[in-house]
């Protein structure tokens, strides 16, 4: 019988060890498994917040793939437009900060519209985590090759001799065009009248017809045009002239020291993403844009690479809020 008793005790206390440490199992499983796992470990999704085959998608899918090329990653991009790009960046935002949901932001939805929209459904400085800069592309002023001015002196002319008379015409209210050429007008001090489309089309249309003077857009918007010679370009405003329109001054050399507006693209995330996340996305970007192809290929659509590091592009697009705040204030620009 004490032999029993004891094989009964030892048996319990073998017992109530396999299940303390069954127990435990579920809660050291994960720990073990995530600290084993390599970041990343599945594909990547990168929200691009305008239409597929814009200048915004093509610069995602260009880099995107030099990414995924180099380091053997998967990055599938997802389109999802809307609301001045504010839905896309808004499901990034909003997403688990774990470095697998990402969003190409630019310079309308990450420093102008958190001015010029009543209300913004994302904090840009509370909500998201910047990744780094990708590339900027200068936009172009351009007017019919009918037309009688040549250059931007001759544009100021016309305009200070009569204010107001000439019209141009943007791809809408608070767009990153529309509000270049409002700084410009403070910085020349013209009035020209503004005319915003929904689109690019029909104000090119509208141009190249004879009932638009003037259209500021980006180089990738215009170029065809200008190439087929249906328009003339008058400035670029970038600080130093493009590849593209090698010919077309910069506002900057056209008599207004310093003047520079530019659509800009850069790789944001969810807040709170981990900083060896963000470390590793930041470099793996910075490594794909100074690829020689990928320098050539965005090139083509008027855009040059720009890299950064987290910090710097965190603080690039608190200075860009500053100042397009500003230019949307004075313009009195407002989206419900």
């Amino acid at each position: 019988m004490p032999i029993i008793r004891t094989r009964r005790a030892a048996s319990r206390r073998l017992f109530i060890a396999v299940a303390a440490f069954a127990a435990s199992a579920p809660l050291l499983a994960p720990l073990s498994a995530s600290a084993q796992t390599a970041y990343p470990s599945r594909p990547i999704r990168l929200i691009v917040p305008f239409p597929a085959g814009g200048g915004t998608d093509l610069i995602a899918r260009e880099v995107a793939n030099k990414v995924a090329t180099s380091n053997g990653w998967s990055i599938v991009i997802d389109n999802k437009p809307g609301s001045g790009g504010n839905l896309g960046v808004d499901a990034a935002a909003k997403a688990a900060p774990d470095g697998y949901t990402l969003a190409l932001g630019q310079t309308s939805n990450l420093a102008i519209n958190p001015t010029l929209y009543a209300k913004l459904p994302y904090n840009v400085e509370k909500d998201l985590t910047p990744v780094g800069l990708v590339a900027s592309a200068p936009l172009v002023l351009v007017v019919s090759s009918e037309s009688p001015y040549k250059t931007l002196a001759d544009v100021v002319a016309a305009a200070k001799a009569k204010p107001e008379a000439l019209n141009y015409a943007s791809s809408g209210s608070g767009t990153v065009a529309h509000l270049a050429t409002e700084l410009f007008q403070k910085t020349a001090n013209v009035r020209f009248t503004h005319v915003p489309y929904k689109g690019a089309a029909q104000g090119s249309t509208d141009l190249i017809g004879g009932q638009i003077q003037m259209y500021m857009s980006s180089i990738p918007t215009l170029i065809g045009h200008i190439k087929s010679g249906k328009m003339r370009p008058i400035v670029v405003t970038s600080l130093k002239r493009t590849t593209d329109l090698p010919d077309a001054p910069t506002v900057d050399e056209s008599g207004f020291k310093g003047f520079e507006a530019a659509t800009w693209f850069g790789v944001v995330g969810p807040a709170g993403l981990p900083k060896d996340v963000v470390a590793k996305l930041n470099a793996a970007f910075n490594k794909a844009v100074e690829d020689p192809e990928v320098k050539r290929k965005l090139a083509a659509q008027g855009a040059e690479v720009r890299g950064s590091t987290p910090e710097a592009f965190g603080a690039y697009i608190r200075s860009e809020t500053v100042r397009w705040g500003k230019v949307v204030k004075e313009a009195g620009a407002k989206v419900d």
